[in-house]
């Protein structure tokens, strides 16, 4: 069921209750105001009859000659007159005798001076009427034909009143609920032309500071994250795409040449090493890319335990030389250790010895001598990671973007790369809460600084 639907129905529900609640109060209030109105009128019939009786001595044929002559007599308040030891004094009509009082009764009413009861639809009242130092017991009865035909009339009109009230207020419910609801309507319109191929478009904000333009607000700065999103990935599959092709072309390139005819040994030892050299790339590019995509996971997804950075320092330093045996590597403590909270930090081993061994790659890479100095320092809160070379520097133009995805500066003539290292490395520092900057002078050098919080 639609949420308009649902409004309506839900608009409608309250408002019949309420006007249930009400129509019933006025039917109720009403039939009670009747029954207490009609009783008093009994109560004066019988008082007069009895004064008519008593005071102005009128005979009883009389009053019952005009009680048969007046019209609706079915319906006329009966009256009759009884003195204490039940003797019937004066009655409208003993033929229908409406009451048929009983010895019991006339005990009851002057024990209680005054009762009041129903008998079926009819009304019963009798009273002890005190007159010259006697007593009396009246009784009057009748069905209050005109009450209850107002009673009835008032129990439809309110019927019926309801019934039109709800189909009224529901119509009401429904046009309201549209109007409430219209801003959602045109939202879902404007999201249903939004694609794949054209996520640059928005939904319309408005003006309003309304839950309607909340959502709005939140719906356009999802779309943003999606299509910078798309656009990272189309560009990083075009840049993967353009590394992979490059090697595999030359490999393949250099192994139909050496098929082509037959050659020396030396000549074949030369092209397996050249194809050996382009799977090597391959293959770094390979690491690296797996290595980004975990650095890309949810952080929920990730290990984390307390580590000591240098321990996982030295660990990176030896995998690098391991690789590369005419680097050098050195690492200079600023400070003396007092305990392994000054430089432990909470994090994932893997990624960070990943993050430190691209530095020091990079550092030993593009230095003449092929040499990158490492200081670490701490304070209070963080622990201070300095990765400092003698290489060809950055210059300042290109210095902003060396944290990009695939790019690369103009110290690619110098050393080869992929220019995944570097990004890979700044997902990692970001990651674990650090940050990563970069001072850089071309033919001075690099000096990468990462601060990391203690754990």
């Amino acid at each position: 069921m639609k949420i308009r639907n649902k409004l309506s129905l839900l608009f409608t529900a309250i408002i019949a209750t309420l006007l249930f609640v009400f129509a019933m109060a006025v039917y109720l209030s009403y039939s009670q105001n009747r029954e207490d109105e009609y009783y008093k009128e009994l109560h004066k019939i019988a008082i007069t009859k009895a004064n008519l009786l008593l005071d102005a001595k009128v005979e009883p044929s009389v009053l019952q000659l005009i009680y048969r002559n007046s019209q609706n007599v079915l319906f006329q308040e009966e009256v009759a007159i009884y003195d204490t030891s039940f003797h019937l004094l004066y009655h409208d009509a003993v033929d229908i005798d409406k009451v048929k009082e009983n010895s019991n009764m006339i005990h009851k009413i002057i024990a209680e001076k005054q009762i009041q009861f129903y008998q079926g639809k009819m009304q019963v009242i009798g009273l002890l009427y005190q007159h010259k130092n006697s007593n009396y017991v009246i009784t009057a009865a009748a069905t209050d034909q005109y009450g209850y035909a107002k009673l009835t009339n008032l129990k439809y009109t309110l019927i019926v009143a309801f019934f039109i009230s709800i189909i009224l207020i529901y119509l009401a419910g429904q046009y309201l609920a549209s109007r409430a609801l219209k801003p959602v309507s045109d939202m879902v319109d404007e999201v249903e032309e939004i694609t794949a191929t054209n996520l640059d478009l928005r939904i319309n904000e408005g003006g309003g500071k309304d839950e309607i333009a909340e959502l709005a607000v939140t719906f356009n700065a999802m779309l943003n994250r999606l299509e910078k999103s798309f656009d990272a990935q189309k560009e990083f599959v075009s840049n993967i795409s353009h590394e992979l092709r490059t090697p595999l072309t030359a490999m393949l390139a250099e192994l139909q040449l050496t098929l082509g005819k037959e050659r020396q040994n030396a000549e074949y030892k030369e092209s397996i090493q050249h194809a050996i050299s382009d799977a090597q790339k391959v293959v770094r590019l390979s690491n690296s890319l797996l290595d980004m995509a975990k650095a890309n996971y949810d952080h929920t997804e990730i290990t984390f335990k307390k580590l000591r950075l240098d321990e996982v320092l030295l660990d990176a330093r030896n995998d690098v030389l391991h690789t590369y045996p005419d680097y050098k590597v050195n690492i200079i403590f600023e400070k003396e250790i007092e305990n392994d909270d000054s430089i432990s930090v909470k994090g994932n081993e893997y990624l960070l010895k990943v993050a430190f061994m691209n530095l020091i790659e990079n550092g030993c890479k593009f230095s003449a001598q092929h040499e990158c100095t490492i200081a670490i320092t701490y304070h209070m809160d963080h622990t201070i990671l300095r990765f400092q070379d003698n290489g060809t520097g950055i210059s300042a133009d290109t210095v902003s973007r060396i944290f990009e995805p695939f790019y690369r500066g103009q110290n690619q003539e110098y050393a080869a790369g992929n220019g995944i290292g570097l990004s890979l490395t700044k997902k990692i520092i970001n990651l674990h809460q650090g940050t990563i900057t970069v001072i850089s002078e071309l033919n001075q050098g690099s000096v990468f600084t990462i601060e990391l919080k203690h754990a």
